[in-house]
């Protein structure tokens, strides 16, 4: 589930940051959100791994200007531009952020440890070279919400045909996680970033939710390995469009500070 990735949140308020709408202490305390901490590695100038705090004051002075979202799939490199060793590592991860003005980018790698119920997640950000050319498959808002708009008639008729139509325990709770969050303020994105971009980012979210139902949901019709395979043809373009449509909100920021 790419409910909420790790990369939009640091991408969302590192580019509050970045154009002086929050404070270091803000931001980071937003990026890190329930996890117990995060630090980068490999960051140019520092031998050993540093907090959130110093790297993005350190990525600033290595002229970046803004951060954009990757979300890759097999086959499909959603926001990524190269190099190989780059695109491999953001593809293990699901997700990555890319620096705009250093050719630098940074993939999350997530480690657990505890017992159920009093889970310690800590993330330890890799900083690698990116090749700087223009991400791929990156679609404008415009486009995204046009495509969320048909998905999520798409997601609901899938649902429908596949008796996967959100009951049961797990669905509700996840249902309910969401209602909560959507009513929660809607922080769902920093300062910065236009009406449209948050517009799109909640209807994306709902869609990738809807999508993780599907996939998760056991009771339903869809129980054979011949109707698994096919509740996962059927909801892939779904998924798709959904995670074109995240990107394409967390990024919304940089594309207007580029359009002036």
């Amino acid at each position: 589930m790419l409910f909420e990735p790790r990369s939009g949140r640091l991408a969302a308020w590192g580019n509050a940051l970045l154009a002086g709408l929050v404070s270091p202490d803000e931001a980071v305390m937003s990026i890190v959100g329930e996890d117990a901490v995060h630090r980068v590695a490999g960051l140019p100038g520092e031998p050993e791994p540093v907090g959130l705090t110093l790297a993005l004051g350190r990525m600033r002075a290595l002229g970046v200007t803004g951060l954009r979202v990757a979300l890759p799939a097999p086959g499909h490199p959603l926001g990524l531009s190269g190099p190989a060793e780059f695109n491999a590592r953001a593809l293990e991860a699901e997700e990555a952020v890319v620096a705009v003005g250093a050719a630098v980018g940074l993939v999350p790698e997530v480690a657990e440890a505890g017992p159920a119920g009093d889970v310690h997640v800590s993330v330890i950000w890799h900083c690698l070279p990116v090749r700087e050319a223009p991400p791929a498959d990156v679609p404008s808002l415009g486009e995204a919400e046009r495509e969320l708009a048909e998905a999520l008639r798409e997601a609901t008729g899938v649902l429908s045909r596949l008796d996967v139509a959100g009951s049961g325990p797990v669905a509700e709770a996840a249902l309910s996680a969401y209602r909560a969050r959507a009513e929660a303020g809607r922080e769902v994105l920093a300062p910065g970033y236009p009406a449209r971009a948050v517009r799109v980012l909640a209807l994306a979210q709902r869609v990738d939710l809807l999508v993780s139902l599907a996939y998760e949901n056991g009771p339903g019709g869809a129980v054979a390995a011949s109707e698994m395979a096919a509740r996962s043809e059927a909801l892939r373009p779904v998924e798709r469009v959904a995670r074109r449509a995240l990107v394409a909100a967390y990024n919304a920021a940089v594309e207007e500070r580029e359009r002036g």
